[in-house]
Order: C-alpha cells, then sequence, then structure tokens
C-alpha cells in the first residue's frame, strides 16, 4: 500500500478525500466510494499502486484520440476500480471488481518498468485507461514524471470526476484527455453512472484552460441520451470552449447491467454527427462503426485530411498542422 495523496486527516481518526467529486468522507478502517482507497488508522491508502490488471499496445485511436499523433501507438495501462457505477460499463469485470467481488488483482510493475515496456514496443505514448485513472492517481503521477522526461506524451481517458486539486497536481504531465460527457441530464448521470454532470463539464473547461488536449465522447444509448435537444445541448457546451474539440459520438451496444437497450443504429450517429457539425463543431466522428464518419475533414475547405477506418490511420495528408490545401490550421498533438 502506498499513502494516498489529496487527503485530509479530521478528527475521529477520519478522512476526506479530495481525488473526485465525490469528496468521500472515509471513516477509520473503512474505503471511498472506489474500494481502492482505505483508511487505516487517519491515514489514507492506495491499494492498487503498482498494480496493473491491464496493459496493452493500442491505437491512440482506440482511446478514442483523433488529433493525436495520428496513427501511433500508445501503451495502455489500467489498475481494478472506478469512482462511477456505470449500469452499462464495457470493462466492468475489472472497473467494478472492488465493488462486486470485494477483491482486487494485479501484477507488480513499477513506473519506471511501464516507461520502459512503452520504449521498447515503439510506442509515442502512455494512456491511463480501461479504468478510470483517477483512481490510481499516485501511480499515475508516478509513471507520467518518468514518461515525461523519456520523451513520451501522456493521456487520460477518463469520465472527467477529478477534482480541480487533482488536475492542478496531474496537469504539468497531462498532454491529452478523452473525457466522457455521458449526457446532458443530471439524471442520466445519477440513475446510469452514480455521479453529477457538473463536475465533468467543470474538468473539461479546466482542462482546455491548463492546455491539454481535450476531446470528448458520448456513448449514445437509446431512449436514455439519444434526444437531439439533449445532443445539442453538448455540441453548444463543447462549442462555448472551442469549436476545435473533436466530439466523438459513439454506438452503444448492451452490457453489464443494461441489457434491455438495443444496439445504437448508424442512422442515430449520422444524426448526431451532423447535429453537431449544424452547430458549429469543426470535427465530430462517428464511433464503433467502421467506416462511418472517421475521417478528418479540412473545416475550411473540405479536403480529405486522413482517412480512417476502424482504428487504422489510411493516409494522412496534414502538412505541419496545416491543411495542404487552404492552409487553415487543423488542430492537436503531433499532427
Amino acid at each position: 500500500m502506498k499513502e494516498a495523496l489529496l487527503y485530509d486527516k479530521l478528527e475521529d481518526q477520519k478522512v476526506r478525500c479530495n481525488l473526485c467529486n465525490h469528496r468521500c468522507l472515509i471513516g477509520e478502517g473503512k474505503k471511498g466510494l472506489c474500494q481502492v482507497r482505505v483508511n487505516q488508522g487517519g491515514t489514507l491508502y492506495s491499494l492498487v499502486y503498482g498494480k496493473l490488471v491491464a496493459e496493452n499496445v493500442d491505437p491512440i485511436e482506440k482511446k478514442p484520440l483523433f488529433h493525436v499523433q495520428p496513427g501511433s501507438r500508445s501503451y495502455s495501462i489500467a489498475t481494478c476500480g472506478c469512482n462511477f457505477r456505470c449500469l452499462h460499463c464495457q470493462n466492468h469485470e475489472i472497473s467494478q471488481m472492488p465493488r462486486d467481488e470485494s477483491r482486487i488483482i494485479g501484477w507488480e510493475v513499477s513506473p519506471r518498468e511501464v516507461v520502459r515496456k512503452a520504449k521498447a514496443l515503439g510506442c509515442t505514448s502512455i494512456s491511463y485507461t480501461y479504468t478510470e485513472p483517477t483512481i490510481y492517481f499516485e501511480y499515475a503521477l508516478d509513471v507520467a514524471k518518468l514518461a515525461r522526461e523519456a520523451g513520451l506524451l501522456n493521456v487520460f481517458v477518463t469520465n472527467g470526476y477529478m477534482t480541480s486539486e487533482a488536475l492542478d497536481t496531474f496537469h504539468p504531465y497531462l498532454d491529452a484527455a478523452n473525457v466522457d460527457l455521458k449526457a446532458a441530464t443530471d439524471d442520466f448521470y445519477k440513475k446510469i453512472c452514480g455521479a453529477r454532470m457538473e463536475p465533468v463539464k467543470e474538468s473539461i473547461r479546466k482542462m482546455f484552460s491548463l492546455g491539454v488536449w481535450v476531446e470528448v465522447t458520448t456513448l449514445i444509448i437509446p431512449g436514455l441520451n439519444d434526444d437531439p435537444e439533449g445532443l445539442r445541448e453538448i455540441a453548444r457546451f463543447l462549442l462555448s470552449i472551442s469549436p476545435d474539440i473533436p466530439w466523438h459520438v459513439s454506438a452503444f451496444h448492451p452490457m453489464y447491467r443494461l441489457m434491455d437497450r438495443p444496439r445504437t443504429s448508424a442512422s442515430t450517429l449520422r444524426r448526431a454527427r451532423e447535429l453537431g457539425l449544424a452547430e458549429g463543431l469543426k470535427y465530430v466522428y462517428c464511433g464503433n462503426i467502421p467506416g462511418e464518419g472517421e475521417d478528418t475533414h479540412c473545416p475550411r475547405c473540405g479536403t480529405s485530411l486522413i482517412r480512417r477506418i476502424g482504428f487504422r490511420v489510411l493516409e494522412n495528408n496534414v502538412k505541419d498542422g496545416h491543411c495542404p490545401e487552404c492552409g487553415e490550421a487543423i488542430q492537436g498533438l503531433g499532427l
């Protein structure tokens, strides 16, 4: 176990965790909502430091990040646990294991070894993904510091529920993030995820203001968050920050405890994409339906810039971050 960061010691050996916006008040001998931080004798400890439950080489497009080093590979890691309880979680076996099975598994991998493996396998970034990286904050931070020294980018794939204090601590080492903005209503967040919406929106605002490259994903679930007006609200929110933020609208398939909903149709994703573009976002992509709405076009002249299928880049015509035809700047990292 490793002593946690970002917590306050209180009376009666209680602690207040300040890592995510649940801000759990944890009594002695108890765990936080994420089930991977425990109060022992008035000191808060991480139960997952260095305990990887997943490590893979992924295309950066799988995160999904379409404007970060297109065609590159990202060393992707995770520990058990999550601070959400999404009913449709695609990685519930590991994210919900501490809650559903009351156990934590993983193999010991030091931060230095993570970076060594990433470099040896030809990756240009490390992604903290699969589960919520906020809950293994101490480990991710130590890896990220070494990754920065080694010339690797650091990427969060996150639900965006970290506190402002957590972002202030991590952002000097955080290059990019894909943030799930799951719906336009607090009701959805409370019923489906066990959380609130506004802290997620605040994290997106803050990441952008700190200079972190941000892309946003909305998994569209039939009958729950596919209302056109709600999707417009999300598009308008992103537009209020920057029209350059890429928005990924992705297809849902039945999973975990949300098996009673149908798969999202391709036509629903097309409409969502058209809606986002109509609102003024420059880059809106479809997800989970290969060959549909995956390409990057110049927002000024319409030239095809990056052609993709699935997680593969077929062609990249961006020249030094600009459209080769009209000179329009195409925002991102390593384009």
